[in-house]
C-alpha cells in the first residue's frame, strides 16, 4: 500500500506524573529531514526519537513536537540549610547580647535570610522517561500512517486512471501510425500517375518507399516499452513499502518515450495525442511527488 508523504498524528501519554502529548507532521521533501521539538532539559533523548522516525519513514520534511506538562507533578522539593538556620540564630543571640537588645526570633525572621530555604526540582529519570515518549510517539505514528494511507489510496486511484487514459492514448497512437502509412502511399501514387501520365507505376517501387516511409515513422519500440512501463507502475502501486523515487523514475521514462513518438509522428492527428499523453503524463508526475 503506498503511503502520501503529507500527514498528520498525535498521541497522549504519561511518564510518572507528567503529562505528554506528541504531534507528528510531514510535507513533501526529496529525501527524510527529521526535526524533533522538545523542551531543552530532555534534549538528550532526541536522537532516540530521531531512531524511531526513521524506523518508520523514509523521506518527506517530518516535524515532531514533544509537550510535556509538569503543572500536576509534585516534583518540587523544599531543602532546609539548618547549620546554616543555626549559623544566623548564634549570629543573631550574639548581636542581641553585646547590644542589650531583647532576642525574639521567628521563623518567619529566618526565612527572610538568603539560602535557608531552597526550592529545586527532583530528578527525572530520563530513562524511564525516554522509554514513555518513545512509546507514545510510535502510538502518534501509527495515527499519522493512518491518514498517510489514505492519502495514498486516493493517489493510487487517480494515478491508476491516468494510466488507463495513457494506454487508450498509445493504442490511438499504434493506429495512426498505420494510417499514416497507408495515406502516404496514396499520396506516393497519386503523385507518381500525375508524373507518368498514365504510364505503367512501378508497385514494387511503391512498396519500397512505402516501406522505408514506415520504417522511419513507425513506433512499435516505444509503444511496446510505454505499455511496459505502464505494467510496471502498475505494479508499483501494489507494493508495500516505499515507491516514490522508483516512480520519479518510471515518469521519467514515460515521457522519453512519449517525445520520441511525438519525434516521429507526422500529422495533426499524432500530435494531438501526444499533448494529450503527455498532460497525462505530467499529472502523474505531480502525483508522484507526493508518494513515499
Amino acid at each position: 500500500m503506498i503511503k502520501s508523504m503529507t500527514g498528520f498524528g498525535s498521541a497522549k501519554g504519561n511518564s510518572g506524573k507528567l503529562e505528554i502529548t506528541v504531534e507528528v507532521k510531514s510535507v513533501n521533501n526529496r529525501h527524510l529531514d527529521c526535526s524533533v521539538k522538545i523542551p531543552r532539559v530532555f534534549a538528550s533523548i532526541e536522537e532516540t526519537l530521531k531512531s524511531i522516525v526513521q524506523g518508520s519513514i523514509s523521506r518527506g520534511k517530518v516535524d515532531v513536537s514533544i509537550f510535556i506538562d509538569s503543572s500536576s507533578a509534585d516534583d518540587i522539593e523544599i531543602r532546609i540549610n539548618h547549620l546554616l538556620a543555626k549559623a544566623y540564630i548564634s549570629a543573631l543571640r550574639d548581636i542581641a547580647w553585646k547590644n542589650e537588645l531583647e532576642s525574639e526570633i521567628s521563623v518567619t525572621d529566618l526565612t527572610r535570610y538568603p539560602d535557608i530555604l531552597q526550592a529545586t526540582r527532583r530528578e527525572v529519570d530520563t530513562a524511564l522517561l525516554s522509554k514513555d515518549i518513545s512509546s507514545i510517539l510510535q502510538t502518534a505514528l501509527v495515527d499519522f500512517d493512518k491518514m498517510r494511507q489514505v492519502e495514498g489510496e486516493r493517489l493510487k486511484d487517480d494515478i491508476t486512471t491516468r494510466l488507463t487514459q495513457i494506454e487508450q492514448l498509445t493504442t490511438l497512437a499504434e493506429e495512426i501510425a498505420v494510417e499514416t502509412v497507408v495515406e502516404y502511399r496514396k499520396r506516393l501514387e497519386g503523385k507518381i500517375s500525375e508524373v507518368l501520365q498514365g504510364a505503367g507505376i512501378d508497385e514494387a517501387r511503391i512498396l519500397t518507399e512505402a516501406a522505408i516511409f514506415a520504417d522511419r515513422i513507425s513506433t512499435d519500440e516505444e509503444t511496446v516499452r510505454l505499455r511496459s512501463h505502464i505494467a510496471q507502475l502498475r505494479e508499483l502501486l501494489n507494493q508495500d513499502e516505499p515507491v516514490g523515487r522508483k516512480i520519479d523514475f518510471l515518469v521519467q521514462e514515460f515521457n522519453r518515450e512519449a517525445n520520441t513518438i511525438g519525434s516521429k509522428g507526422n500529422n495533426a492527428k499524432m500530435s494531438k495525442i501526444i499533448v494529450d499523453l503527455k498532460a497525462e503524463i505530467e499529472k502523474i508526475r505531480e502525483q508522484a511527488q507526493n508518494i513515499e
